[in-house]
């Protein structure tokens, strides 16, 4: 019979939450195998035979943040009653400030944002997912449109990009140090506007409020 592998003396999983804070924190260039190896309290030929490159550790850990932290925004979408309420779940989820479970921000926003092309497959890996978040706001808001509480030619594409942009931004801020309360006060000021965002706009021409109308442009 074959001899059963050597078990490995870490735990897997714990060692890879550690991985995902420091990426979180520092961001996918910035942290070094070094950093690597004292958060997650493994040598390096362990770190590899686990988790195989820097990159493929980087994509568990995102993974992992978004089955968890990150799990927020999908249970918005799915289980907010309304539009309305989906996109403001999303935007209180965006909130948080560094506490113990985490850094600030999205870890999706800000991450890799900034990476060398040496690094394209982990800046395109969180722009996809990105992409796909406002893909799935735009699907919420049709589902919206559907069901009657949105405008039925509410142009669902401009107002998923206008959230995204603000829930974005709150992840920038929050960075930042930008407190819980002003992060709060910014998510509300967004909400504030939400009738006017998804009003219908009128086919063939600027909103009626538009100066280029009485302009006669």
């Amino acid at each position: 019979m074959p001899r059963a592998g050597r078990p490995r003396s870490f735990d897997r999983d714990a060692a890879l939450g550690h991985a995902m804070r420091v990426f979180w924190e520092r961001g996918y260039e910035a942290t070094s195998m070094g950093d690597l190896t004292t958060a997650m309290g493994i040598g390096s030929p362990s770190l590899y035979a686990a988790f195989g490159s820097k990159e493929q550790l980087f994509r568990e850990a995102v993974a992992l943040y978004e089955a968890t932290l990150g799990a927020a925004v999908d249970r918005a979408l799915t289980r907010e009653p309304t539009a309305r309420a989906a996109v403001a779940a999303i935007l209180r989820a965006n909130t948080r400030v560094a506490d113990a479970d985490g850094p600030a921000g999205c870890m999706i926003v800000v991450a890799a944002t900034n990476c060398t092309d040496a690094n394209a497959p982990v800046r395109d890996l969180l722009f996809t997912r990105r992409d796909e978040g406002l893909r799935d706001l735009r699907l919420r808001l049709d589902r919206g449109v559907r069901d009657g509480d949105l405008p039925p030619d509410t142009d669902t594409e401009a107002v998923a990009a206008y959230y995204t942009a603000v829930n974005q931004g709150l992840s920038i801020r929050a960075r930042d140090g930008a407190s819980h309360a002003e992060l709060t006060r910014t998510a509300d000021l967004a909400m504030a506007t939400w009738d006017v965002v998804t009003a219908a706009r009128p086919s063939g021409g600027p909103p009626a409020d538009d100066p280029a109308r009485h302009a006669g442009v």
